[in-house]
């Protein structure tokens, strides 16, 4: 085996990608403080070709240096948008008839592996705060709570990784239902 170069892998132009058709996530960012966090979910929405990031309330915009640093351009290929109130964001996609799924610790929880997505529906994923989580007030506006199950001693992911896993997830299981 050989690693690959760049210039081996066949990525798309920032211009191919706008045009590209994207996977139905939207990924909610809500009061996120570690802008390397937010840069890392950034180069994650791209590499899943991921509609739309919106950042909410605490959460940083770019441009930054600290989100450009893991982000690696990918704030310029992601469609991205800036919405103080996160339940005024909700309430908007509910009227597109967007299916909102917070990820989250909670009572009646649906596990991440158990999940199942409905075909032809667009789906916004909420991940939270580094400490508080998403929300209770999100959590109760969300249509359903994932949770990614975990086994060890600790109770949390770090937002970027969370982040990483359930959009692979998602973007697996959206694949198989085209």
């Amino acid at each position: 085996m050989r690693k690959l170069k760049n210039n081996e892998l066949d990525r798309l132009s920032v211009e191919d990608f706008k045009l590209v058709k994207k996977t139905p996530l939207i990924i909610v960012l809500d009061n996120i403080r570690s802008l390397n966090n937010i840069g890392s979910v950034f180069r994650t929405s791209d590499a899943f070709l991921i509609e739309k990031i919106y950042l909410c309330g605490i959460t940083a915009t770019p441009p930054h240096k600290d989100i450009n640093k893991t982000a690696l351009g990918s704030t310029e290929t992601v469609d991205w948008e800036y919405i103080e109130n996160t339940i005024d964001l909700i309430e908007k996609l509910k009227a597109e008839k967007v299916k909102i799924c917070s990820i989250e610790q909670a009572l009646n929880a649906t596990m991440l592996n158990d999940f199942k997505p409905e075909n032809n529906t667009k789906y916004a994923l909420v991940f939270g705060n580094e400490v508080k989580g998403v929300s209770q007030e999100v959590v109760n506006a969300s249509d359903m709570v994932i949770e990614i199950p975990q086994f060890g001693t600790k109770h949390s992911l770090n937002i970027s990784v969370s982040t990483g896993v359930v959009i692979w997830d998602m973007f697996s299981k959206l694949k198989l239902i085209e």
